[in-house]
């Protein structure tokens, strides 16, 4: 895994910069590194019609940290990602700013390296929890994902 260091601001503006509806609902960076991020989201500006955060906001929440993590573990010079599914269960109403975490050991982003290297790609998984500002899960989603060899 990268013994590198990230700037969390400049993560984030990264971040807003390529996915603009990253911008449009201001998620932030708040931890970027090897193995693990984590992101927010404010309430505010992303409520719907019964006031609450709105449910597409948070699919983008859950889904955003796996590029984020991905280039704090990840060599994107020689890899880049691809999502090929993601679930979600809203479990309770987002009543307050959200965060969510996602994590990888080094010995499993080792293992996919590797399969990357052996066959051009490798599908992995990771599960989150979107959180409130009182620790309550609000969301869980598992997403799905391939790492693939520049030029595969």
């Amino acid at each position: 895994m990268s013994e590198r260091t990230f700037d969390p601001e400049k993560m984030t503006a990264n971040t807003r910069a390529s996915v603009s509806m990253a911008e449009h609902i201001r998620i932030t960076v708040e931890v970027a590194e090897p193995g693990r991020v984590v992101l927010s989201m404010p309430k505010e500006g992303n409520t719907n019609h019964i006031g609450t955060i709105y449910a597409g906001a948070l699919y983008t929440l859950a889904e955003i940290p796996g590029g984020t993590l991905f280039s704090t573990t990840f060599d994107p010079k020689r890899y880049y990602p691809i999502v090929k599914e993601q679930t979600i269960r809203f479990r309770r109403p987002a009543m307050t700013d959200v965060t969510v975490e996602m994590t990888m050991t080094a010995e499993e982003a080792e293992a996919i390296a590797a399969e990357a290297d052996a066959n051009g790609k490798a599908d992995y998984s990771r599960t989150v929890e979107i959180v409130d500002t009182e620790g309550t899960v609000v969301a869980i989603s598992t997403n799905h994902y391939q790492m693939r060899t520049h030029g595969s």
